[in-house]
């Protein structure tokens, strides 16, 4: 069948577009950005290595990470919900906004750590180093915040917050 010569230069174009948006879907799929969310909920995660990582908006819900290596890992906006740190290192962690609901931070490291806007408030940080760790905004429980006002000191470095301005001390 013969087609008027607009309709053949509009399917020539159309035909070429669809080549080009195929070409281009293919390009986005192979440039996706380096930082996916991964799914950790209840992975049995001893002695984990996580250092440097980006790990933004991953999901560790009821994970069991005790004695984990998460130093200058940045886990903004990451869910700890009912996790186990124990003893894990988050030495100059990036924590805003992330998930600590329940957590057991009992004995961890938060040395230099930031936990701006983190929802911690049934946390146990029992035991936690938290020298220069800055918890500006952060909802915690009262006594919580009393707990670690007894042990709070320093300036975190990249905010320049001290740690007890940040828990609003007395």
């Amino acid at each position: 069948m013969r087609y008027h010569p607009f309709v053949q230069r509009l399917k020539r174009g159309l035909h070429g577009f669809l080549i080009l948006a195929i070409a281009l879907g293919a390009i986005a799929l192979v440039s996706v950005p380096a930082a996916w969310a991964d799914n950790y909920t209840k992975e049995f995660l001893v002695e984990a290595d996580f250092s440097g990582r980006d790990l933004t908006d991953s999901n560790f819900t009821k994970a069991n990470m005790r004695s984990s290596n998460l130093s200058r890992a940045n886990l903004q906006g990451v869910s700890f919900f009912g996790a186990n740190l124990e003893s894990a290192n988050l030495e100059g962690a990036q924590l805003n906004y992330a998930t600590l609901d329940s957590a057991r931070l009992v004995k961890a490291n938060l040395t230099n750590a930031i936990l701006e806007g983190t929802y911690a408030f049934n946390a146990k940080f029992a035991g936690a180093t938290i020298e220069g760790a800055d918890f500006t905004d952060a909802l915690l429980r009262d006594d919580e915040i009393e707990h670690l006002c007894e042990v709070a000191s320093g300036v975190n470095p990249t905010t320049g917050r001290a740690t007890r301005e940040s828990l609003m001390c007395p």
